[in-house]
């Protein structure tokens, strides 16, 4: 029988295309197995091979082959695909004005105005050059800031809304009196219980818990309306509130962690605020010693060390910064 070569019917502009495509890899391992006996629009081929299977899909990125078994028993067929050519443009070709992009000679980068070098480049890319940002706009973020007592969560937070635009931060509703240094709105929103018990059955509060015997909660209100603006937002709670936070939000907020360089650093700013009693000290303390056990449900961890507030809130910041910078965006809806 006479076995006829691959390429026989096939023009001179098929051929390119063809042995440099997939489907002339499929060609050589086909042919393994089979004889070729016929090269039009289809390749057909004798079994030799008994244990070769049949209806095989043979495929590639871009193109997909399909081996049929015809009527007559052992003879398969592989279909040849249609394939497109990208039609390239240069100046060598003959094609007609119309069809051939608008070009201009390209200045002397080193003479020419500026100016004039873009739009020769505008015009023979034969598109303008986009003002648009590179990037969008990042979104507002979320920032919880939280730790133990006497570690200077505070005063981090006090600095950074005195170095940072576009930061607000929310100040959360208690029931616990205020001290002599703080100032109602501005610290916190002090309230009666049977005010915060109202905020709670209101659905008023995007996280609340008792702390030491005191309510604490995030009013909803003002998140949504500096998130609005495109503010990023700064909360405030402790650990407990954290943990709250994080299953709430999961990783559309960006959690940190403050501490001091030591506990007895820690002790020591306790200590000094002088606005608790022996007993309270005692339960802060030990409160302190657990509440370090969570440092892993936050993102970051921030040493604010005594005397060097000014590194913290640097880190702080940058981790704001990188938060932002980032492909994947978070994002939260309150």
């Amino acid at each position: 029988m006479l076995v006829r070569r691959f390429c026989t019917y096939l023009s001179p502009s098929e051929i390119n295309p063809l042995c440099n495509s997939p489907f002339f890899g499929c060609f050589r391992s086909i042919s393994r197995n089979f004889s070729v006996i016929s090269c039009e629009n289809s390749i057909k081929f004798t079994l030799q091979n008994p244990n070769f299977q049949t209806h095989k899909p043979f495929s590639s990125n871009s193109v997909k082959f399909g081996v049929i078994l015809s009527e007559s028993r052992g003879i398969l067929t592989l279909r040849r695909p249609n394939f497109v050519t990208q039609k390239l443009y240069s100046t060598k070709t003959h094609m007609g004005d119309s069809q051939r992009p608008v070009s201009m000679p390209i200045p002397d980068v080193e003479k020419a105005d500026r100016l004039e070098v873009v739009r020769a480049l505008e015009a023979s890319l034969g598109s303008s050059f986009s003002s648009n940002p590179s990037v969008p706009q990042p979104n507002p973020l979320i920032i919880v800031i939280s730790g133990p007592s006497g570690v200077g969560k505070d005063a981090v937070i006090k600095r950074l809304r005195e170095d940072r635009e576009n930061i607000h931060f929310v100040v959360t509703a208690t029931s616990r009196p205020k001290r002599p240094n703080e100032v109602d709105g501005k610290d916190y929103y002090f309230v009666t219980k049977d005010e915060f018990l109202s905020m709670v059955e209101k659905d008023e509060l995007l996280e609340h818990a008792l702390v030491y015997g005191d309510y604490k909660g995030i009013p909803k209100q003002q998140i949504r309306e500096f998130m609005a603006k495109g503010c990023d937002i700064v909360l405030r709670v402790d650990i407990q509130g954290a943990i709250t936070l994080r299953r709430i939000l999961g990783d559309s907020a960006v959690f940190i962690f403050v501490v001091a360089e030591t506990e007895y650093a820690m002790v020591n700013r306790l200590i000094g605020r002088k606005t608790e009693t022996r007993e309270m000290l005692l339960v802060r303390i030990a409160t302190a010693r657990e509440e370090v056990k969570h440092v892993r449900n936050f993102d970051y961890v921030v040493v604010n060390a005594e005397g060097e507030l000014e590194n913290a809130v640097k880190l702080v910041e940058s981790i704001i910064d990188a938060e932002k910078a980032k492909v994947r965006q978070k994002s939260v809806s309150i």
